[in-house]
Order: structure tokens, then sequence, then C-alpha cells
């Protein structure tokens, strides 16, 4: 959370008025016993729709971690991949580039041995110096084909190698991020504990279906693979929120729509960008069961509608995959896009 600035804590307190002291005090007094929850002196219980607004402010600067891990992860794999395919095709060429050199080196040796210093016995066993110049000639001849073929294989190596050293070096950043990203989950989860826990108090620890589900889950049933979808993201309602998964026992909220459209023999990419990216638009008008809604400008949460403008969606660390209004202050929508 962000603090403010020690220049405001700091302010000369005899230029405000002492009524308003007393007012921004007791204000001051009263968020902390919302945040502090059980822990704090027991003055009022929070709704359910104050923590919820709270966690939902919280979550909204949060969750693009999520997804910008998610999203350098699966580059970051995909990389490796890809370095590790250059690495096979490299051993082949370089052992072609050795067995090549060492063919030069025997002709090189040859062609030294047999330089000025047996020439005179060369001449006296062909009879004249042109069977000599004949014989260096071939071999010559034979050199230069053979550094013909080395320079055609360490051509395609030495672009191997260039490839390879470019996505070395994409892969070490990416790898830094990766890590540094990875390492924000502990503060992620840390920062909404506390909230949760007040939650979980307003709502019941048990995480009751007439909360998670107020209503049939599909609300409208459809027929093909969006009805499977949403059949199949009902059927996750209950499973906890787990940063970074896709199932089966946890999922975050790309991962839900993944594993969703996954039933369905559709398959889409671990990041609300690609889904967004990958899928075609439709309109709100056209919306149907299993459309994936967007929100926020980033894209950086994502839900799978099931009808009468409801959606099942995993929404923050600590909760679980449940049905929510695609219709809320909180999340801004950013568009409708269909698999398939």
């Amino acid at each position: 959370m962000e603090k403010e600035p020690l220049a405001l804590v700091s302010a000369p307190l005899r230029r405000v008025p002492v009524r308003a002291r007393a007012l921004a005090w007791g204000t001051a007094v009263l968020a902390a016993v919302v945040l502090l929850g059980p822990g704090g002196p027991a003055v009022a219980n929070p709704s359910p729709g104050d923590v919820e607004t709270q966690i939902d402010a919280a979550w909204n600067k949060l969750e693009p971690i999520i997804e910008q891990y998610n999203q350098v992860h699966t580059q970051l794999a995909a990389n490796q991949a890809k370095a590790a395919d250059l690495q096979r095709r490299l051993q082949p060429l370089q052992l072609e580039v050795d067995a090549a050199m060492s063919k030069v080196s025997d002709i090189a040796v040859r062609m030294y041995e047999g330089g000025p210093a047996t020439a005179l016995n060369a001449v006296l066993t062909t009879g004249s110096p042109a069977g000599l110049a004949e014989q260096l000639g071939l071999l010559n001849q034979l050199a230069q084909g053979q550094r013909q073929q080395i320079s055609n294989v360490v051509v395609t190596r030495d672009k191997y190698l260039a490839d390879k050293k470019a996505l070395d070096d994409l892969i070490s950043q990416q790898a830094r991020q990766d890590a540094d990203l990875a390492a924000k989950k502990t503060d992620i989860e840390k920062q909404l504990s506390d909230l949760q826990k007040l939650r979980q108090q307003a709502h019941g620890p048990g995480g009751g279906t007439g909360v998670l589900k107020p209503v049939a889950c599909p609300v409208d049933y459809v027929g093909g693979p969006g009805g499977v979808a949403a059949k199949t993201a009902c059927s996750l309602i209950g499973k906890p929120y787990v940063w970074a998964a896709a199932g089966p026992s946890g999922y975050d909220c790309s991962g839900l729509t993944l594993a969703a459209w996954a039933a369905t023999g559709v398959t889409l990419g671990h990041f609300t960008g690609s889904q967004w990216s990958t899928t075609k638009p439709v309109s709100r008008a056209d919306l149907r069961p299993g459309d994936l809604v967007f929100f926020f400008s980033d894209l950086h949460h994502e839900g799978l509608y099931v009808g009468g403008g409801y959606m099942v969606h995993a929404p923050t660390s600590g909760d679980y995959v449940r049905m929510a209004k695609i219709d809320s202050p909180y999340l801004p929508i950013a568009g409708f896009r269909r698999p398939g």
C-alpha cells in the first residue's frame, strides 16, 4: 500500500482547526479498525460490501503483476524450448565443421611435407618439374573444395550461434523478470490476507454455495462449445483462487477460462492478453454463454459469461471461483471475445 508523503504527515497541526483535526483523527481510527479486523477494537463489524470494496481496490493494483508474470513465464518457457532446439541443431553442424577441418589439416600436412625439402625427390620421381606442379595443383584443388564445404557449414553454424546468443540474452533477462515477479507472490498474498479474513467473517468461512453461486449456473443454457465451456466453468465454482494456476486444484482468472475452453478442445494461452488477441470480438448484444468478458484498459482481469448478466471468474487471492454480475463499478468492461 502506498504511504502518504512525509510532508503531509508532518504538517503543523496548529494551522488546522481543532474540530477538523478531531474529525480527521476519528476517520483514521475507524479505518484502522476496519483493516485490523478481529485483532482490533470491537467497534462495528464491516459489511461484506465494505470489505469487498477494499479488496477490489487493493486487487486492481496487484492483479496486473500476476498477469505480467503469466506473460513473462510463458515467453520464458517458449524461448527456453527454442534455445534447446537450436542447441540440438548446432551439435551436428559443429561435428561436420570439425570433420572437414580435420581433412583440410591432413591435406595441409601433406602439402607441407611435399614442400621445397622434397621437391627434388619429386622431380626425380616424376621426371620433370611439371609433374610436381601437377601433384601440388591437385592437392590445392582438394583443399579448395574442402574450404568451400567448410564455408557453407560455418555460415549455417554461425547463424544458429547468433540466434542462440540473442535467445540466451533474452532468456537471461526474462529469467530475472520471472524471478522478481514470482517473489512478489508472497507480498500479494500478505497484503490481501487481513482483508480476506474480514471478508470470511462477513460472508462466513465455509464459502457457501449461496454466496458463490446465487443462481443456477449457467443461467442460460446454449449448445455447442460455448455451452460446454460455461458448464465447465460452473462446475469449478468453489475451487480456490491460486496464483498463476490453471487447475485442477485451483485457478487464477486466465487459468479458469483456459480450463473451461480446454474442455471443448480449444487451446487458450495462460495470459489475458493472448486470450484477447487470439479470439474474435463480439458485441454486448451478441454476448452468449462461453464468451470471455475482459476488464480494465490493460485487460488484467477476465471472466467467462454464463448468461443473465452473470459470469464465472476467479476473483482474488484468498477467494474462490464464483459467480458475479459482469456490471460492477469496480470492474470496468474492456470488451467481449469469443474463442473457437
